[in-house]
């Protein structure tokens, strides 16, 4: 079975402050007369689902178009972390993730916020700075959350600072609401955006029985 993960682009939706709202701008339209349906699409690289490509917060870090596509499709695991107020080393220790898994999925309390409301809520759970230092230190390379940040509102951006300095892959915009902790496999394939900081994305998990 293959389970969608990627939030909608439509509108209206969350948006982070300060990025860019996603816009679906009609340019022809048949029942107007045109030969065809077509559209303009106005969005930043950070809307809904999407990647951060390490150059995100690191200068020397990889771009979009650098990053394989064996990095984002392969084994990975659900951690189940809801009822966590956010996500510390502690919690990541606590969660029973399996040794070696280089690429995580965080589940929280994040993802029922998806449809209740289109606006960006600035409460939503996020990693402290000890979690990403946890990350590094267990070869994480891939780290997914199911909201637009994997930083604190309002925070000092050490956690992005962090993990693009050490050259991971973040996955931010999953709605993992119908998926359960364990092991899946990973597809998520980013818009090819030549030397851009992230990129919108389609991802979804299969699951392996």
């Amino acid at each position: 079975m293959i389970i969608d993960v990627s939030v909608p682009l439509r509108q209206p939706m969350p948006t982070y402050p300060g990025d860019a709202p996603f816009e679906l701008i009609p340019v022809v339209r048949m029942a107007e007369g045109g030969v065809c349906n077509g559209s303009r699409l106005s969005l930043g690289t950070h809307t809904g689902t999407h990647i951060d490509a390490p150059w995100h917060f690191n200068d020397a870090g990889k771009r979009i178009h650098e990053i394989p596509l064996a990095r984002l499709i392969g084994f990975c695991w659900v951690a189940d972390l809801r009822g966590y107020p956010h996500i510390t080393a502690d919690a990541l220790e606590r969660a029973n993730i399996p040794p070696n898994t280089t690429r995580l999925l965080l589940k929280t309390d994040n993802s029922a916020l998806w449809g209740q409301t289109h606006e960006f809520n600035t409460a939503y759970v996020a990693l402290t700075p000890d979690a990403a230092e946890w990350l590094i230190r267990h070869c994480v390379d891939v780290v997914g959350v199911d909201y637009l940040s994997i930083e604190r509102y309002g925070a000092t951006p050490e956690v992005h600072r962090l993990l693009c300095g050490a050259g991971k892959i973040i996955i931010e915009g999953l709605n993992l609401s119908a998926v359960d902790a364990g092991e899946y496999e990973l597809l998520c394939m980013p818009l090819l955006i030549e030397g851009a900081d992230g990129a919108p994305a389609r991802v979804a998990l299969r699951t392996l029985r």
